[in-house]
């Protein structure tokens, strides 16, 4: 049977890229192949339709195997089976205690405690009953508590008997601080570090470093900026720990990255293992006795950037995907953030959901079972090396000018991150961007007046120290600017009404009366469509009788130059006059002010609408 197979494929002569490609522009009918099939990406290449085995035969790594050195395609060479992570706040000791021996019978194998106010925490209440030995924990604290945490685990832990069996991380994290307050850290970070290294001896699973890109990629930083500058971060943590008298092994194994997944599947699939690949280069050059030093150890955690407050369920979409991607990667511990994060305290039933969508990824589509499935394709290895490329360049620039440190105390790491939040704003602005159910496909008839932007609160002991002069690491999701346009119409006394004057070419009227009825309800203004009307002073009529704020012309173009005189003389200014079409000169001298296109920034006109109509 093989054989046969064999000759069947031998009657097609293979076909080269160049000829690919030619019938690719015979098809295309003389459009630019470029700029209709490649895709350029927000990391700086270009990702092209068609990826061959050419593409990917000179490629560093991509013959090695799962559990082997450089750790491309994975640091587990049997299975892939990442640990279900749930976190807790952590008010008091009890409470949280129940509640963690509650999830831990509903399919969590990994705990995240959050301590409050960078408060140290009884640590005997707030573990009693848990398996230490099977159960990963993990605790967020504030730096200047993080030693003693970090004893007081390590002997509840070694009291246990589960000292070489345990697997967690007391998170020392002192650049968070100049993060979200603009200062750096006032303590000694290189004498806590290796206190914290003496501290963890013991017990060999525990992480006391911690390098949270999670942080960027919430405030919007580009997939390649991520991986650039935890890879930079991590490099910090070793060499000042190196210098300090510390083997490359000792600080190497003591490192946890927590980092942030987006939306964009195959590309952050790819980061991880780019991650992997790149974190094993850099340690290697530290001389480790072991190069299972050089595995990465990775909790990953689904974005809150791209989340919404309205059509939050489409949140549940953006974190499947999410958590799918990342668990295809071989990351060691995932966090799905529950759906309704952006704007309340998630309660027990969003939680729920939050868990089973990682134990359906375990259970019915049996992730778990096989180790980096995405090895030697040709797309998602290219994508690898591509994401590398760029996140290596952008490791080395900052290692050029002094390192991670260096380069965060002089605010350049977070002035460039704000300035990818930026970009990414103004994309969602112009939908170039598109963000589902807020400026695109909006549910029309969706309030939200009653949720709160529940922004995530620092809650660490940078509370006790006034704010610095830096600037802060942005804390606005992508969805934030319409949602407060949005908002500010629920809230108005009145809410405006759109009105669809139809008319003439029926194709163009019904798809120019559909992109505007989606225009409009990004701003939850009231929509009122209509099959079409024979004359304009009809449509006029029917658009006053609705109490219209705006009305909106919707034909085709070669139609407006007779029906605009008309539209303008019969609504002679009693309400706003929109066309939906292209803004020319023409159009503009017979009086129209107001026009709605694809070029059109959607956030932009509807400030200006919200401004003139609410009241």
């Amino acid at each position: 049977m093989t054989e046969e197979r064999q000759r069947l494929f031998d009657m097609f002569p293979p076909v080269s890229p160049e000829e690919w490609r030619a019938k690719a522009e015979v098809d295309l009918k003389g459009a630019d192949f470029d700029k209709k099939m490649v895709w350029r990406t927000n990391e700086g290449f270009n990702v092209q339709p068609l990826y061959r085995r050419v593409d990917i035969q000179d490629m560093p790594a991509t013959g090695s195997l799962p559990g082997q050195f450089p750790f491309l395609r994975g640091t587990n060479a049997t299975a892939n089976d990442w640990r279900v992570r749930q976190d807790i706040k952590v008010e008091d000791e009890a409470t949280a205690n129940a509640k963690a021996i509650e999830v831990l019978g509903k399919g969590v194998n990994s705990l995240g405690f959050k301590l409050k106010h960078g408060q140290s925490a009884d640590l005997a209440k707030l573990l009693q009953g848990i398996d230490l030995s099977k159960v990963e924990i993990n605790i967020a604290c504030c730096p200047k508590v993080a030693v003693e945490t970090a004893k007081a685990l390590v002997e509840l832990v070694v009291k246990a008997g589960a000292a070489d069996a345990f697997k967690g991380s007391v998170a020392f994290d002192p650049f968070r601080r100049y993060f979200k307050h603009g200062e750096p850290f006032p303590g000694d970070i290189v004498a806590i570090g290796a206190e914290l290294l003496r501290a963890a001896e013991p017990v060999k699973g525990l992480k006391v470093l911690s390098v949270n890109s999670v942080m960027l990629a919430n405030a919007g930083a580009y997939i390649y900026q991520e991986l650039g500058y935890a890879l930079a971060w991590g490099n910090e943590w070793m060499a000042k720990l190196t210098d300090a008298g510390f083997s490359a092994d000792e600080v190497a194994r003591r490192i946890k990255f927590n980092m942030g997944i987006s939306t964009i599947y195959f590309m952050e699939l790819a980061k991880f293992r780019a991650a992997r690949y790149l974190w094993a280069t850099i340690v290697k050059q530290y001389k480790p006795e072991c190069d299972c030093a050089c595995k990465m150890t990775v909790n990953a955690e689904t974005t809150r950037f791209n989340m919404t407050v309205y059509d939050s369920y489409v949140n549940l979409l953006r974190t499947q995907t999410e958590a799918m991607s990342a668990a295809l990667a071989g990351v060691d511990s995932i966090v799905v953030t529950p759906f309704d994060a952006p704007y309340k305290e998630s309660d027990d039933f969003s939680e729920r959901i939050a868990r089973n969508q990682q134990i359906l990824l375990k259970e019915e589509s049996h992730l778990d079972k096989v180790v980096d499935p995405a090895g030697g394709s040709y797309y998602v290895e290219t994508l690898t090396a591509s994401l590398a490329e760029q996140a290596w360049k952008l490791f080395l620039d900052i290692e050029g000018k002094g390192g991670w440190e260096a380069e965060l105390n002089a605010g350049n790491i977070t002035a460039a991150v704000n300035t990818t939040a930026e970009a990414r704003m103004k994309k969602v602005a112009q939908r170039r961007e598109q963000l589902l159910g807020t400026n695109q496909f909006p549910n029309f008839t969706e309030l939200a007046a009653d949720k709160a932007d529940a922004a995530p609160k620092c809650c660490c002991c940078c509370h006790e120290a006034a704010e610095g002069t830096a600037p802060t690491l942005n804390s606005k999701r992508l969805a934030s600017q319409f949602e407060e346009i949005r908002l500010a119409t629920e809230h108005a006394a009145n809410t405006p009404v759109v009105f669809m004057l139809t008319i003439g070419n029926l194709a163009m009227r019904l798809a120019r009366a559909q992109f505007a009825d989606n225009f409009f309800a990004c701003a939850g203004y009231k929509l009122i469509d209509n099959n079409g009307f024979k004359t304009v002073a009809e449509g006029m009529e029917a658009a006053m009788e609705a109490k219209a704020d705006i009305v909106v012309l919707c034909s085709s173009d070669d139609e407006y130059a007779e029906l605009i005189p008309q539209a303008v003389e019969a609504l002679n200014g009693r309400a706003e006059l929109v066309l939906a079409g292209p803004e020319t000169d023409e159009f503009k001298a017979a009086g129209i002010n107001h026009f709605i296109n694809v070029r059109s920034n959607v956030l932009d006109t509807l400030k200006a609408f919200n401004a003139k109509l609410l009241k």
